[in-house]
């Protein structure tokens, strides 16, 4: 090993320039400009990589950063949903971030306003990576490309170092692991991971290009992921431009072991035997790598030590049929570069502000692995997983049968963001919607416990007053909010307003009136409607975790909530959204 060189001292020093380390640098030196910041990213930029696919809260914190125009300018794909065989049937079906109906036809560069601020992008992670590690040079950060963290120096749990490929020792307050499935700190520290689900899938991809290759797939300069599914997994179709496309196939491991089949022959078979892909390949041509990486699911026991956080996939890695990868590193990364900002101030109590980082980071993980798998339970090859999920309700106390125990388990997963209803780019009415179109027989009658009921009863029995983390404009505010058991109800943003509705009644009719006067005061007319929707659908959260206690009383008005089985966000490809049927 080269001798040790001279030492560099920064407040915080980032392992990882992919998107995971470029959010967190460059909103530290957005809040705290000041603070001297380190990237050290071993490749150099642009390099390719896999996960090309984003949800609408990305677009939110590209904002924060002050990238989102220039990501925009790269003019990638305009994400609005994606179209999907899994489930009931072989024919495609649709899932919408927006109704195809508000999705206007504008010149880009566009802003980030109105209909755009529901949407996402399908990017290059080449160019998508690069500009976001530029924008945190320019944002101040000392970018290192090509520099490889060989050594963690510790004494004990705590870092006092990193030392380089040359010999050189870094040193900083602060020490960050966005180096993704490397987990340079993680492994280097010893901090163990779960991985608590049996989705043990690989995935193996290349890209196909051709002149016009996605035009078929583009909806008024938009474009949808295809999501098709296999007897022995599923493929993604990733359009990355008009010319370009991503192409994948996701398989259990032993399936793999068992065919005997090298990958390419796996790969192109499955490309060969799914019609509607092998369609739009036709005339393209691949760039003849096939490449590989195992998708399993797993969180690491800590997410944190005394002068270290882990962000993105170095933290924790979900299936990627949700396509949540690179939404969990940004909104983490976000998270983290908060929590140092507040912990710098001395506001809140350190160990509060850790915990908060934990509990929600860890959950998040969890959550969309509970998701991926009820979502595998409508694949065949899966079957085994419902038999695991009903064991793991079974020790929670509830005795379910496997598909009733799918469905509990994805209940755990729809507080994604605080004072929200929303996973995946799915809200409870998407959930519910999805559950219409998988295999399970229980889901074929979809319904909402709130439905036909007229009383409701703010139930806050044995529930204790406790705070949670709100991140906003740079600064972490405590939330009031109650916790009971496992579950945790907030008390702010649409929430806040249904439970300070439910205070002042429990009749239906007198708490529409009530929330909607709530809403309108706060939002205004243009954003009321929508919010409403939204806090009728946490009152069916509350209610499912007996928050709230919905009853019948004769004679009365009663809530009439349903999810249609054609909608306008969920719908069969071949019919359309019922808005266009009657066109």
């Amino acid at each position: 090993m080269p001798a040790q060189t001279r030492q560099d001292m920064y407040d915080v020093v980032i392992i990882g320039g992919g998107p995971g380390g470029a959010t967190t640098g460059t909103l530290l030196k957005k809040y705290s400009p000041e603070m001297r910041v380190a990237i050290l990213e071993k490749e150099r930029f642009p390099r390719d990589h896999v996960g090309e696919s984003q949800l609408p809260p990305i677009s939110r914190v590209l904002d924060e950063m002050g990238v989102w125009d220039k990501i925009e300018a790269a003019g990638f794909p305009i994400k609005i949903g994606a179209t999907y065989t899994w489930g009931k049937t072989v024919d495609p079906w649709v899932f919408g971030f927006i109704p195809l109906s508000e999705v206007k036809v504008e010149p880009r560069p566009g802003r980030y306003d109105g209909w755009r601020q529901r949407t996402a992008f399908q990017v290059d992670r080449a160019r998508y990576d690069e500009i976001l590690l530029r924008h945190a040079a320019a944002c101040g950060c000392d970018v290192r490309e090509g520099t490889q963290v060989r050594e963690v120096l510790h004494e004990g749990d705590r870092i006092t170092g990193v030392r380089l490929d040359d010999g050189t020792t870094i040193e900083g307050r602060y020490y960050i692991d966005s180096s993704g499935n490397a987990a340079v700190i993680r492994r280097q520290l010893g901090v163990r991971v779960d991985a608590p689900t049996l989705l043990r899938n690989v995935a193996f991809w290349d890209y196909w290009s051709a002149p016009g290759l996605n035009n078929p797939i583009y909806e008024n300069g938009t474009a949808r992921v295809l999501i098709r599914s296999l007897p022995y997994g599923w493929l993604w179709y990733i359009a990355l431009s008009a010319d370009r496309t991503s192409v994948g196939l996701v398989t259990p491991a032993d399936y793999y072991k068992a065919s005997g089949k090298r990958p390419e022959e796996l790969y192109l078979a499955a490309l060969s035997q799914e019609q509607s892909v092998a369609r739009l390949l036709a005339h393209a041509a691949s760039r003849g790598r096939v490449e590989s990486t195992n998708d399993w699911s797993y969180v690491a026991e800590r997410t944190h030590g005394p002068n270290w956080f882990l962000v993105g996939e170095s933290l924790g890695f979900a299936d990627p049929i949700l396509a949540a990868g690179l939404t969990l590193t940004h909104t983490c990364a976000r998270h983290c570069a908060y929590t140092i900002l507040e912990i710098e101030r001395g506001n809140h109590d350190r160990d509060w502000l850790l915990r908060q980082y934990d509990d929600l980071q860890r959950r998040r993980v969890m959550q969309h692995m509970k998701f991926a798998e009820y979502w595998y339970s409508a694949n065949g090859c899966f079957a085994d997983i419902q038999e695991n999920c009903t064991r793991i309700a079974q020790e929670a106390g509830l005795t379910l049968d496997p598909q009733e125990a799918f469905r509990w388990l994805s209940n755990g997963g729809i507080d994604d963001d605080i004072g929200q209803v929303a996973i995946g780019g799915l809200d409870l009415a998407g959930i519910k919607g999805v559950q219409q179109r998988l295999s399970h027989a229980t889901d074929s009658g979809v319904k909402y416990k709130i439905d036909g009921k007229n009383t409701l009863k703010l139930n806050l029995i044995g529930a204790e007053k406790t705070f949670v983390a709100a991140l906003r404009a740079g600064r972490i505010e405590r939330v009031e909010a109650y916790r009971r058991g496992p579950k945790t109800l907030i008390a702010t943003g649409v929430y806040g307003a249904v439970i300070e509705a439910l205070k002042k009644t429990s009749d239906v009719s007198r708490f529409n009136d009530l929330l909607r006067d709530l809403l309108g005061r706060r939002l205004g007319p243009a954003d009321a409607p929508l919010a409403y929707r939204q806090a009728i659908q946490c009152l069916e959260v509350m209610v499912n975790d007996y928050w709230v206690l919905a009853t019948f009383k004769p004679g009365r008005p009663a809530l009439s909530v349903s999810t249609p089985s054609e909608g306008e966000l969920i719908y069969s490809e071949h019919l359309g959204p019922p808005s266009s049927r009657d066109r």
